[in-house]
């Protein structure tokens, strides 16, 4: 049943726990209602960074309202995957209000907003939290400051956390072992924060400020906390994806057989709806295609070879070949969420010479080690062709395999940290999932 803010029909909302768990009763509602309403082709969309349902379907009446024009005599359904993520209040989006906290807070305080969505998404952890906040208003000068800081963000997020999540942190393997891991917090604290704060004086352009002006550490200390909780997004994606969403895709494919599902996932919101393709029963070729809107996980993940390390490959290495139609990915080189922050969070474990010594040229990034797929698209994959946006939309796409499309024709606002990182509401990409999917 549609809910009243919503800009499709017939719409349902897909809720599961950070452990991928889903809400049986919005799961039931699914598998009930695209049998009874006849639907043939079901759009299924995961948001990335959002704080809360309101925001989550917010994303999606919007991203959602072209597909009735776009393929008026198709069966349509749609259904939202909702799950506990968050997003940094003082990250601008493009078409959303910016919050009145982000505009009123001096970085690297954390914001009324902010501090909520982290009690939000970290429940039973506020006096954590409350020490956090503390320590990024005062900004003690001693080096133990910024090591307590480290101590309880690590704890805040869980390094390691219990149950099924500490499985689908990682996105390739070198023989069995996960490489993925939480680097940032394996080097001294003060040394990740200075190459934060580094970093986001680039993006922010001012990195050409006089040579004696350093960056305030403490900058690079919230910037730290941010990709830390990102890391356990990125953690949940991939939990929610194979243990939640997949599985439902497969009783849908029992429930409704014929169906055919297109997986649409942004941010983090693309590395659970590929995660979701290892969760699906052996058999089901219900899903026709998956659309990844800069997705905020590895480019190599689908590699079954790592052109650095022979020895190692994408922990979804061939599960492409699990979509009976064409996956892919949409990137743009306006994204510094990804382009900037993801590889060097990424790689800080294994180069000791940090951005300092490398720079932060565009050039060095693409085909990095430690890159992104919402950045510079599907990489070592055999075969995976590379369009442009307005080849992908005048077509044919390709029947199937893997596909990167340069979506940097419209996906280019947004300022930092994050660039172009959520600007996705446009027509364009509505019409390249249309186009993927033959949805017609």
């Amino acid at each position: 049943m549609a809910e009243p803010a919503m800009s499709v029909s017939p719409y349902w909302e897909l809720t599961f726990d950070a452990d991928g768990d889903p809400d049986a009763r919005g799961r039931d509602r699914l598998l009930a209602g695209a049998a009874d309403r006849g639907v043939r082709d079901l759009v299924v969309l995961a948001h990335g960074w959002n704080t809360d349902r309101s925001a989550a379907t917010g994303l999606f009446s919007r991203f959602l309202a072209p597909f009735p024009e776009l393929a008026p005599g198709a069966r349509l359904g749609f259904a939202g995957v909702v799950w506990p993520s968050m997003r940094f209040a003082d990250e601008p989006i493009p078409d959303f209000p910016r919050s009145v906290a982000a505009e009123t807070t001096r970085r690297p305080a954390l914001d009324k907003d902010t501090r909520h969505a982290l009690l939000e998404t970290f429940p039973g952890r506020a006096p954590v939290i409350e020490q956090i906040a503390r320590l990024l208003e005062q900004q003690p000068r001693e080096a133990e400051g910024l090591e307590e800081f480290g101590r309880l963000v690590r704890l805040l997020v869980e390094v390691v956390p219990p149950g099924p999540q500490a499985l689908f942190a990682a996105d390739t393997l070198a023989e069995g072992v996960p490489q993925d891991g939480p680097g940032m917090f394996r080097r001294p604290v003060a040394e990740v924060c200075e190459e934060f704060a580094a970093a986001l004086a680039h993006v922010e352009g001012r990195a050409d400020g006089p040579a004696f002006s350093l960056p305030n550490p403490w900058e690079g200390a919230h910037e730290l906390l941010r990709q830390a909780t990102y890391y356990a997004m990125k953690r949940r994606a991939g939990t929610v994806g194979e243990r939640g969403l997949g599985r439902v895709v497969g009783q849908l494919a029992a429930a409704v057989p014929g169906v055919r599902v297109h997986l649409v996932g942004h941010s983090f919101g693309a590395r659970l709806v590929s995660f979701a393709l290892r969760g699906l029963p052996e058999g089901v070729r219900t899903v026709k295609s998956v659309t990844l809107l800069q997705g905020a996980f590895s480019h190599y993940a689908f590699a079954s070879r790592l052109p650095h390390d022979a020895r190692a490959g994408g922990l979804l290495q061939g599960q492409q070949h699990r979509v009976d139609g064409p996956l892919v990915c949409c990137h743009s080189r306006y994204d510094s969420a990804l382009g900037t922050f993801y590889p060097l969070a990424s790689r800080m474990a294994g180069d000791a010479r940090g951005v300092a010594a490398e720079g932060f040229g565009v050039g060095h990034m693409l085909g990095a080690k430690w890159g992104a797929m919402g950045y510079d698209g599907v990489q070592a994959v055999p075969g995976t062709r590379a369009m442009t946006l307005a080849e992908a939309l005048h077509g044919p796409l390709p029947a199937s395999g893997c596909v990167n499309v340069d979506a940097a024709a419209v996906v280019r606002r947004g300022g930092p940290p994050s660039g172009a990182h959520s600007d996705i509401l446009h027509r364009e990409l509505a019409r390249v999932v249309v186009a993927a999917g033959r949805i017609a």
